[in-house]
């Protein structure tokens, strides 16, 4: 099955702590929506970046009023995908697990180690219908490689792939917790939010990229300070700046229309048959799948 090389291509940004609004972007309406998965964390501004539109979404909540956990990444995936977007920008703060990485650099990872505790709910599926996607590669290619031109235009020091460990939080890592990362895994960067958003921007047939912030060496490093709250925010309100910038650069550099083969990821996910999925079922789903529930 062919993607439809004619889709429009709308970017939605998911900002991470000190993330919360786009600085430099003419604001054009708000989107106070409601889900079958419940409430995004917050309305979702609709801003002009360059001519075009970009939605953005702070994960948080204005104020940072939700832990990682506490996020309901199922309703903001879903909300942007009622909004039609199809590219999805996750800006997360993140720990650093290699010593050539610095405090300010941006990494824009390729790979993800799951280390939450199965409290988040990472599927659309369940409750009456059952599917599987590919997760072998859970960021696309393209806009990963999309977003590394924009933050280095923008003149960031860019480090382009490496593994990203989601851990469970909202503690941050034991110090024996953050060497097992570095040695056995071979982490890069170490975050809180990663997950569930990609597998469900996945299952929701969206491209999905992340510009991770590195902000402090976790607890591993021999000389530097182990990691505190107020040393990652400030190098977040640092590189507020130059996020921003990078965003508005990745906004006027995609192309028009996709043809990613992110955006039919779920064409042969569902195993259900078609007589055993209930109306509900179809209602709930169909933001999401109602072309492959449909044709049925």
């Amino acid at each position: 099955m062919q993607a439809d090389a004619q889709t429009p291509v709308r970017l939605g940004v998911i900002g991470g702590s000190g993330m919360y609004q786009m600085q430099g972007a003419r604001a054009v309406a708000e989107h106070l929506l409601e889900t079958p998965f419940g409430a995004p964390s917050d309305v979702i501004v609709e801003a002009s970046v360059g001519g075009r539109t970009v939605f953005f979404l702070p994960r948080h909540g204005r104020g940072h009023r939700l832990l990682p956990s506490e996020v309901n990444a199922r309703a903001n995936i879903h909300a942007l995908k009622q909004l039609g977007v199809t590219h999805v920008l996750a800006i997360s703060a993140v720990g650093i697990m290699q010593p050539h990485i610095r405090p300010g650099h941006m990494v824009v990872p390729d790979q993800i180690f799951d280390r939450t505790c199965g409290v988040r709910p990472s599927t659309f599926f369940g409750n009456g219908i059952a599917g599987h996607v590919a997760f072998a590669d859970p960021f696309c290619t393209g806009l990963s490689a999309a977003v590394v031109r924009a933050a280095t235009d923008c003149g960031a020091t860019v480090h382009a792939g490496g593994t990203y460990v989601c851990m469970e939080g909202p503690q941050f890592s034991t110090r024996v917790e953050s060497h097992f990362y570095r040695r056995e895994v071979h982490a890069t960067v170490i975050g809180m939010t990663a997950l569930p958003e990609a597998k469900l921007a996945r299952e929701a047939e969206m491209c999905y990229a992340m510009l991770a912030m590195a902000t402090d060496y976790d607890c591993w490093h021999e000389t530097e300070e182990s990691v505190q709250i107020g040393t990652v925010l400030e190098v977040m309100r640092q590189n507020s700046a130059l996020a921003n910038a990078t965003v508005q650069a990745l906004a006027r550099s995609l192309p028009k229309t996709t043809d990613c083969t992110c955006h039919h990821a779920a064409a042969n996910a569902i195993i259900t048959a078609p007589e055993a999925i209930s109306a509900e079922v179809r209602a709930r789903l169909r933001v999401l799948y109602g072309r492959y529930l449909d044709r049925d």
